[in-house]
Protein backbone atom coordinates (compact mmCIF):
# COMPACT_ATOMS: atom_id res chain seq x y z
CA UNK A 1 0.00 0.00 0.00
CA UNK A 2 3.08 2.41 0.81
CA UNK A 3 3.70 1.98 -3.21
CA UNK A 4 0.59 3.47 -3.52
CA UNK A 5 0.91 6.59 -1.54
CA UNK A 6 -0.69 9.56 -3.75
CA UNK A 7 1.17 12.47 -1.53
CA UNK A 8 4.15 10.90 -3.06
CA UNK A 9 3.09 10.89 -6.93
CA UNK A 10 1.83 15.00 -6.44
CA UNK A 11 3.32 16.74 -9.83
CA UNK A 12 3.27 13.54 -11.70
CA UNK A 13 2.22 12.37 -15.33
CA UNK A 14 -0.39 9.53 -15.34
CA UNK A 15 1.17 6.58 -16.80
CA UNK A 16 -1.13 4.13 -18.50
CA UNK A 17 1.74 1.18 -18.33
CA UNK A 18 0.36 -1.16 -15.98
CA UNK A 19 3.99 -2.05 -15.00
CA UNK A 20 5.25 1.33 -14.35
CA UNK A 21 7.19 2.18 -11.23
CA UNK A 22 6.72 5.12 -9.95
CA UNK A 23 10.38 6.67 -8.61
CA UNK A 24 11.74 9.34 -7.22
CA UNK A 25 14.57 11.72 -8.24
CA UNK A 26 16.36 12.94 -4.98
CA UNK A 27 19.45 15.25 -5.61
CA UNK A 28 22.71 13.87 -3.94
CA UNK A 29 23.53 16.92 -1.25
CA UNK A 30 23.85 14.94 1.57
CA UNK A 31 27.68 15.26 1.29
CA UNK A 32 29.22 18.35 -0.20
CA UNK A 33 32.59 17.01 -2.48
CA UNK A 34 35.94 18.96 -1.51
CA UNK A 35 36.14 22.26 -3.33
CA UNK A 36 39.02 20.47 -5.52
CA UNK A 37 36.59 18.49 -7.39
CA UNK A 38 33.95 21.01 -8.00
CA UNK A 39 33.64 23.94 -10.79
CA UNK A 40 31.74 27.00 -9.64
CA UNK A 41 30.64 29.58 -12.08
CA UNK A 42 30.70 33.10 -11.71
CA UNK A 43 28.56 35.34 -13.69
CA UNK A 44 27.73 39.00 -13.06
CA UNK A 45 23.45 40.01 -13.52
CA UNK A 46 21.20 42.93 -14.12
CA UNK A 47 17.96 41.49 -15.19
CA UNK A 48 14.96 42.65 -13.00
CA UNK A 49 17.31 44.31 -10.75
CA UNK A 50 16.26 48.10 -11.39
CA UNK A 51 19.81 48.69 -12.94
CA UNK A 52 21.75 47.22 -10.05
CA UNK A 53 23.80 44.58 -10.29
CA UNK A 54 24.75 41.10 -8.64
CA UNK A 55 27.68 38.82 -9.07
CA UNK A 56 25.98 35.43 -9.34
CA UNK A 57 27.68 31.98 -8.15
CA UNK A 58 26.37 28.87 -9.56
CA UNK A 59 27.17 24.84 -9.85
CA UNK A 60 28.12 24.36 -5.86
CA UNK A 61 27.39 21.15 -4.71
CA UNK A 62 26.82 20.12 -1.27
CA UNK A 63 24.72 20.63 1.26
CA UNK A 64 22.49 23.46 1.91
CA UNK A 65 24.03 24.35 5.51
CA UNK A 66 27.47 24.30 3.26
CA UNK A 67 25.91 26.46 0.64
CA UNK A 68 24.85 28.98 3.42
CA UNK A 69 28.27 28.98 5.40
CA UNK A 70 29.85 29.91 1.61
CA UNK A 71 27.61 32.60 1.06
CA UNK A 72 28.16 33.97 4.78
CA UNK A 73 31.87 33.96 4.03
CA UNK A 74 31.57 35.59 0.44
CA UNK A 75 29.16 38.49 1.73
CA UNK A 76 31.34 39.44 4.76
CA UNK A 77 34.41 38.96 2.59
CA UNK A 78 33.06 41.59 0.13
CA UNK A 79 31.33 43.69 2.65
CA UNK A 80 28.23 43.61 0.87
CA UNK A 81 24.35 41.68 1.31
CA UNK A 82 23.28 39.09 -0.42
CA UNK A 83 21.39 35.65 -0.08
CA UNK A 84 20.93 32.17 -1.62
CA UNK A 85 18.01 30.97 -4.20
CA UNK A 86 17.55 27.86 -6.29
CA UNK A 87 20.99 26.88 -5.18
CA UNK A 88 22.63 30.17 -6.31
CA UNK A 89 24.51 32.65 -4.65
CA UNK A 90 23.96 36.03 -4.91
CA UNK A 91 25.85 38.93 -4.13
CA UNK A 92 24.95 42.55 -4.50
CA UNK A 93 27.36 44.94 -6.81
CA UNK A 94 29.83 43.33 -9.27
CA UNK A 95 32.30 41.60 -7.09
CA UNK A 96 33.32 38.93 -10.03
CA UNK A 97 37.37 39.63 -9.39
CA UNK A 98 37.20 39.65 -5.74
CA UNK A 99 34.78 36.28 -5.40
CA UNK A 100 36.61 34.57 -7.50
CA UNK A 101 40.36 35.26 -5.71
CA UNK A 102 38.74 34.21 -2.40
CA UNK A 103 37.34 30.80 -4.37
CA UNK A 104 40.82 29.97 -6.03
CA UNK A 105 42.17 30.12 -2.50
CA UNK A 106 39.53 28.00 -0.93
CA UNK A 107 40.75 25.74 -3.70
CA UNK A 108 37.20 25.51 -5.97
CA UNK A 109 37.84 26.09 -9.97
CA UNK A 110 36.11 28.69 -10.89
CA UNK A 111 34.64 29.47 -14.40
CA UNK A 112 33.42 32.89 -15.54
CA UNK A 113 29.60 33.05 -17.15
CA UNK A 114 28.35 35.73 -19.57
CA UNK A 115 29.73 39.31 -19.43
Amino acid sequence: MSNNDWKKRLGVVFSTNSDFEYGSEEENTNESIPPEQQTVYISLDRKQRKGKSATLIEGFIGTDNDLQELAQTLKKKCGVGGSTKDRTIIIQGDKRDMIENHLKKKGYKTKRKGG
